[in-house]
């Protein structure tokens, strides 16, 4: 079993590999590519992951949401564009997806109205901004369940092949 350091914040590199009870050794032989050192580096803030590294723990952990992360908090243009998004259970994102359509449903008019020619004038503004708001919950939500299905393939509760199959259909 690895041992577990005592360090108060550790960052999610750190964190999602002691909860596989990994080692920085063991870690670096699943990894292949990534030595023990410059796991400690990363998990120590001393330098920052390369994509291809986030690309490679998020697959060899069995993490989706280490990309994620790294898009929405150390990649330069992902912190402005990507939202970070936290995996939650399916029926909480089924529930927040439906709420939000929901709401766009009764502001799909107004949409068109604001926008039929092609300005957005200031007494249409804070609907614009309400409804790009709830645009954004949906597209969260999207994304939510995108990362909820890539763990569950990952970990084998929803099965590849068969989830393949039905892609491809």
């Amino acid at each position: 079993m690895a041992r577990k350091s005592t360090k108060e914040n550790k960052n999610v590199y750190q964190r999602t590999r002691e909860n596989l009870d990994l080692t920085r050794e063991e870690a670096s032989d699943l990894l292949v590519t990534m030595a023990p050192e410059r796991i400690e580096k990363i998990e120590n803030e001393r330098t920052s992951p390369h994509p291809d590294e986030v690309l490679l723990m998020s697959d060899k952990y069995k993490q989706p949401t280490l990309c994620n992360y790294y898009c929405a908090n150390q990649c330069p243009i992902g912190q402005q564009y990507v939202p970070e998004v936290k995996i939650k259970d399916l029926s909480q994102i089924v529930l927040e997806t439906i709420a939000s359509l929901n709401a766009m449903q009764k502001k799909k008019d107004r949409l068109i109205e604001i926008t039929v020619d092609g300005h957005i004038s200031g007494d249409e503004l804070a609907d614009f901004v309400y409804i790009q708001e709830e645009l954004e919950k949906i597209s969260i939500a999207v994304e939510t369940l995108q990362l909820w299905c890539e763990r569950m393939l990952d970990t084998g509760v929803i099965d590849l092949e068969q989830y393949q199959a039905y892609k491809k259909s």
